[in-house]
């Protein structure tokens, strides 16, 4: 291939993809946070897939301009349905109920649609090269709710985390801070799902803080490294996307490479923590030189 990585990022179509990975990946860092901090990886989870029958819905009544609009009230509804289960105390039985039904109304209402194999694709793996400008707003205007959300409500968030009793304890209001995450997850979901779709999202809510607290203990350095590492892998999968589709006349979805490459990174910070890990050990075992083992020093009685 002849282009460089910077004439091929200049092209509108690939430049705007480009943005929509920067956008969500800024985002993805405060909200992963406290998805991560939460444990509530398995809830994200259902989220997504709860989204999907509000996107059906949303093409069917209004095309792709009703996309936004469906994802939204779907993302709501089921934010606030998996928190108050939560808070009640449901089991993730009740969770994997709610979002497979859900899963499956979506895949009903498009199977009855002309041409469903290729929407039902796109909504499950995303549009990342055709996201038109449109869209790219209001990915961003979306995605920076959320992260306000996160924002501001980031102290509340690190304390409900770390002290639940504590932090009801000092008058605040769980199902507040509760919900406030779970919306922030719903409307980062949204943003993300245009463009990468229901499937892909999970990895973003997901896989970036979980390699940044593999990689780093330091609080600080968790954010900074959640938002580098989706960027590194929507660069380099854009590019390998790009050049796979010029120099062998075949397609591959960038969506899905961005995904390949994000597990990959996560992949290496458990392979990083895992030496890490045995290097801290042999440290604290001290240095293993050859001779005989140092005797005890004898015990002074008195009297």
């Amino acid at each position: 291939m002849d282009y460089t990585i910077f004439e091929v990022f200049a092209l509108p179509f690939m430049g705007r993809a480009l943005a929509t990975v920067v956008v969500l990946a800024l985002a993805a860092g405060a909200v992963g946070l406290g998805i991560s901090f939460r444990e509530l990886e398995f809830v994200s989870d259902g989220l997504v897939h709860a989204v999907f029958p509000g996107l059906v819905i949303g093409a069917m009544v209004g095309g792709s301009s009703g996309l936004l609009p469906g994802a939204a009230v779907a993302a709501l509804v089921a934010a606030t349905l998996f928190t108050l289960l939560e808070r009640r105390g449901g089991s993730d039985v009740a969770i994997a109920v709610v979002l497979t039904g859900l899963f499956s109304l979506g895949v009903v209402l498009v199977s009855k649609q002309e041409g469903y194999v290729a929407q039902l694709q796109d909504l499950l793996f995303g549009r990342l090269l055709t996201v038109t400008q449109q869209q790219f707003w209001q990915i961003v205007v979306v995605a920076a709710i959320a992260a306000g959300i996160m924002v501001l409500t980031g102290r509340a968030q690190l304390f409900r985390a770390f002290d639940p009793a504590g932090f009801e304890a000092a008058g605040h209001r769980p199902l507040a801070t509760d919900l406030a995450l779970g919306v922030a997850t719903a409307l980062l979901t949204v943003a993300g799902v245009q463009a990468l779709g229901v499937l892909m999202v999970v990895a973003l809510l997901t896989v970036p803080m979980a390699t940044a607290r593999l990689f780093t203990r330091r609080f600080a350095l968790l954010i900074p490294i959640a938002v580098l590492v989706p960027l590194a892998a929507g660069v380099l999968g854009l590019w390998w996307a790009f050049a796979w589709s010029v120099d062998t006349d075949g397609t591959v979805s960038p969506g899905a490479l961005v995904v390949l490459l994000l597990v990959a990174v996560y992949a290496v910070a458990v392979g990083f923590r895992l030496v890490a890990r045995r290097v801290r050990r042999i440290r604290r075992g001290g240095p293993r030189t050859a001779g005989p083992a140092p005797t005890a020093a004898p015990t002074e009685v008195c009297g």
